[in-house]
């Protein structure tokens, strides 16, 4: 239960002493440091398990439906959520208050280069710096994505992301000028990243959008006067949509009168889910691996993760998730990896 920047050097430190590790979202706020994870759960050999886990009754109807043509062929997954619900800054601080009695700021700092203590970068504000944490995306699209991948059979990083961020400026003697952010996350973005198709699935693209963003009104809904929540999950196919919670509980077709032609009812199907920490716990006990383990977390944490990069690249990226590499904009490599203090290589 440390800031996201501390997962993988926490995690790989038990795991090389043979201990099974649990761990809140994400794995690691850096590609290289989330892979290298993975494979080091790999090559141990422990039992691992990433608390963001879960089992919706509402992907396995969305997915029936889908797959019984319902909305035709799936072209869209938006999803989208009202983080971030903690403050976001646009630059680093500089003042420079005492570090409090009893806190250690040189292990909290752990792999990432000295700063000064400020408590902007603590508590539960850490998840908005890029060195830190890994923005809303992280912090809440581990919960509804990663049950998405795993039941929807999505076994692949995208193929590329672009996002979009809000924009800020600051006043400097009464003249306004753009504020060039580039150290904390934006206070909302549209993130669209491009799959190829899976065992279930055609090529289809994937939207996140947070801080307020979600997508455009469906034309369905305003017919019936009726407008998006301000969390979702929404299924778009060349002949219909389905939309859903923001974990895709209780999923609908819209408009009503389709979804009474092809349920039978105009009622979404009852919320069922199972979050229970004695599936891990058991698994542990056994040297089993949980069905949340780290070895099924590849491609939902290289999607996460590529959000980042993308946003930092101010462009469209392309990714080979086989050699870890951005191939078509090559500056934006350097924010697969961060530059370790010394001590905490990685």
């Amino acid at each position: 239960m440390t800031p996201d920047h501390l997962h993988a050097a926490v995690s790989i430190a038990a795991m090389k002493k043979g201990k099974h590790v649990v761990i809140h979202k994400p794995i690691a706020n850096r590609m290289h440091e989330a892979l290298l994870t993975i494979e080091t759960a790999r090559k141990t050999g422990v039992s691992t398990h990433l608390l963001a886990w879960s089992e919706r009754n509402g992907y396995d109807v969305a997915l029936d439906w889908i797959q019984r043509g319902a909305i035709g062929n799936l072209l869209e997954i938006h999803n989208w959520s009202n983080r971030p619900v903690w403050q976001q800054w646009t630059a680093n601080p500089t003042d420079t208050p005492p570090v409090p009695d009893g806190f250690e700021w040189d292990l909290w700092l752990g792999p990432v280069p000295d700063r000064p203590y400020h408590p902007d970068y603590t508590h539960a504000v850490f998840r908005g710096w890029y060195d830190f944490g890994g923005g809303s995306i992280a912090d809440m699209g581990h919960y509804s994505l990663w049950p998405l991948f795993l039941k929807f059979g999505i076994n692949t990083a995208p193929l590329s992301a672009r996002a979009y961020g809000t924009t800020t400026s600051i006043t400097d003697g009464n003249v306004s000028r753009r504020e060039n952010n580039n150290v904390a996350f934006p206070y909302s973005c549209i993130v669209k990243f491009d799959f190829p198709e899976q065992e279930k699935l055609p090529a289809f693209k994937l939207f996140w959008y947070d801080g307020g963003m979600r997508p455009e009104t469906p034309e369905e809904l305003e017919a019936e006067n009726k407008d998006l929540s301000p969390e979702g999950m929404m299924f778009v196919g060349d002949k219909g949509k389905i939309i859903g919670s923001f974990h895709c509980d209780q999923p609908r077709i819209i408009p009503e009168k389709k979804m009474i032609e092809f349920t039978g009812s105009a009622e979404p199907p009852e919320r069922k889910s199972n979050r229970d920490r004695r599936i891990w716990i058991d698994a542990f006990k056994k040297g089993e691996q949980s069905p949340g383990t780290f070895l099924k977390a590849r491609p939902v944490t290289e999607t996460i993760l590529l959000g980042a990069v993308a946003l930092r690249a101010g462009k469209k990226v392309e990714y080979d998730s086989e050699k870890m590499k951005i191939t078509n904009v090559p500056d934006a490599n350097q924010y697969l990896f961060r530059e370790y203090r010394k001590g905490w290589e990685m």
